[in-house]
């Protein structure tokens, strides 16, 4: 989805074995951060911090923190990658329908 000056949305596909061997080298950027896990395992580095994020997890950052995410393992990761303007936020709207 591309909308200048706003939020873009990328489906993305780590490949097996992309980034599972690589040392992480974390950078940082204008702009606020969000992935989301669809399919295996995805290592993320977020400061000093080191998780593995898995199908239905996301994370949310500040991209000012340096940050790196790959592959955990050798299999391949299918996430969406949703990136904003710095202290832009991404607001949910729902409302309860009975069935």
């Amino acid at each position: 989805m591309s909308n200048p000056g706003g939020l873009q949305v990328n489906k993305q596909i780590l490949p097996a074995g992309l980034t599972d061997h690589l040392e992480p080298d974390p950078r940082s950027h204008e702009g606020y951060h969000w992935l989301y896990v669809l399919h295996g395992r995805l290592r993320v580095k977020l400061g000093e911090q080191d998780f593995v994020l898995t199908a239905g997890e996301v994370a949310e950052f500040d991209t000012h923190l340096p940050h790196w995410f790959g592959n955990a393992d050798a299999h391949s990761v299918e996430l969406l990658s949703i990136l904003g303007p710095q202290g832009e936020r991404f607001h949910i709207k729902a409302r309860y329908r009975r069935d």
